[in-house]
């Protein structure tokens, strides 16, 4: 992302032009939530986007945003982007996450063993406002408080320990140079408190060959677990199943492109042994998602790649922004700029192999050591440690690719904006709650089609 004249100049002329931002849009303006009459159907909206996914999967999506308000707000990608583009802007840009909510965040092991918390999914990344992702997260929390039982008062101590933690992250950065931001690491003992919880031996996943493989026909081969994982020969709606795997190793080829020499002779190393469909959030749903499983020669050495299907971000539409390159480079790039931990098999392709139409794709390395972390098991002082590692770590995000010194200038010394936030969350839920009430009656009058959650 490119700095723009405006994150270049000097530093009292960016904070003028953030004070002057601040008069404009003052901080309590920020509670404004649009009304009904403003907002445009979600349910259409919802409608709009299954146009061009697989049909046999949309029964999977409504029947999992429909379990809960929970997961119907994790699915509601595009109603939350509709919805923010009503809110006020502060005039100043950032690479933005796009669905920053808190599902969105996750704790990973990077090289040496060191344990991380970062973004974990960026097919929404786009340049946008940075308050967009700051109220997305914010109403993320006070959704899943609700979901959790917590009343409204330990409720509105977790949005605001989110929403200040952004806040006085953005001051520390805005003091440091471009490399303390770029390296900066989160606070330790928050990482613990929410490690603790995360990683407990209770919820710690197997090992992804033991929970996404079997052996058959004295192969390792991806085991079946429809409707979440379906092996590739199971198929038919993408054509023959036959060839399946082949098109998909057509993909493969096309992506390892990408890759810059060193990570392409590493790639060379394996061969694609099987493949398998499968269905992931809620968000997500309906779209082709891949996982690839590849094996090194000569020792049998598993890789597991995700292929995940890339479309324009919910946002472009409200913001107007483009990235060179489709989608799928559109992601790739965004996820370098945001996220600090780097794959080094993060790649893109794009491709015409399944129904003759072109589909581009994000491939990143399926990680089989990042913790389940149930979000509705957390107890109020855990989803409060979790909402200040996800708020350091969004406006790290933003620090590295937004002008950190004008959005603190903007954020100014006192919990204003937070306060004005938390405001905004709570009417954010409100209606949350009534539109998964509007899809369940969809649903039970026959208007949209779903399926038991699994």
């Amino acid at each position: 992302m490119t700095l723009t004249d405006n994150e270049t100049a000097a530093p009292d002329v960016r904070i003028a032009r953030a004070r002057a931002a601040r008069v404009a849009v003052p901080a309590d303006g920020h509670a404004e939530f649009p009304c009904s009459l403003r907002r445009a159907d979600p349910l259409t909206l919802l409608a709009r986007q299954d146009r061009d996914r697989v049909p046999e999967l949309l029964p999977l999506r409504y029947g999992r945003m429909a379990a809960s308000p929970l997961a119907y707000f994790r699915g509601a990608a595009l109603p939350a982007a509709a919805d923010l583009a009503l809110t006020p802007r502060t005039g100043f840009g950032v690479q933005a996450c796009g669905d920053a909510q808190l599902a969105n965040f996750g704790l990973f092991t990077a090289q040496g063993r060191r344990l991380v918390f970062d973004f974990a999914d960026f097919g929404e990344t786009l340049p946008a406002p940075w308050e967009w992702d700051v109220k997305r997260l914010a109403a993320s929390f006070e959704v899943t408080g609700r979901e959790n039982g917590h009343t409204a008062a330990l409720r509105r101590r977790s949005v605001l320990a989110a929403v200040e933690a952004y806040r006085l992250a953005m001051h520390d950065f805005a003091r440091r140079t471009s490399l303390d931001i770029f390296f900066a690491p989160a606070d330790a003992r928050t990482l613990r408190v929410v490690a603790a919880h995360r990683l407990g031996t209770e919820k710690r996943r197997p090992a992804g060959v033991r929970r996404w493989t079997e052996i058959r026909d004295g192969h390792l081969r991806l085991a079946a677990r429809p409707p979440s994982v379906v092996p590739a020969g199971h198929l038919a709606g993408d054509g023959d199943p036959a060839t399946l795997t082949d098109r998909l190793g057509a993909v493969l080829a096309q992506y390892r492109r990408t890759l810059g020499p060193a990570r392409r002779a590493l790639l060379d190393r394996y061969r694609l042994a099987d493949a398998a469909r499968t269905v992931t959030g809620p968000a997500d749903a309906g779209t082709r998602s891949w996982l690839a499983l590849l094996v090194r020669t000569g020792t049998g050495d598993p890789l597991f790649l995700q292929l995940k299907e890339i479309r324009p971000s919910v946002l472009q539409e409200y913001t107007g922004a483009t990235v060179p390159g489709g989608p799928g480079r559109r992601v790739v790039t965004g996820q370098r700029l945001i996220q600090a931990t780097g794959d080094v098999f993060l790649g893109w392709a794009r491709t015409t192999a399944f129904d003759g139409r072109a589909r581009e794709f994000h491939v990143r390395r399926s990680r089989d050591d990042q913790a389940v972390g149930d979000v509705t098991a957390m107890s109020p002082d855990v989803l409060r440690a979790h909402a200040r590692l996800c708020g350091w770590t969004l406006a790290r995000a933003h620090a590295r690719t937004g002008d950190a010194l004008a959005i603190a200038a903007y954020l100014g010394s006192s919990p204003a904006f937070a306060e004005a936030v938390g405001q905004f969350a709570v009417a954010c839920a409100d209606q949350n709650e009534r539109d998964h009430a509007a899809l369940r009656q969809a649903i039970r009058l026959g208007h949209v089609t779903a399926a038991p959650a699994s």
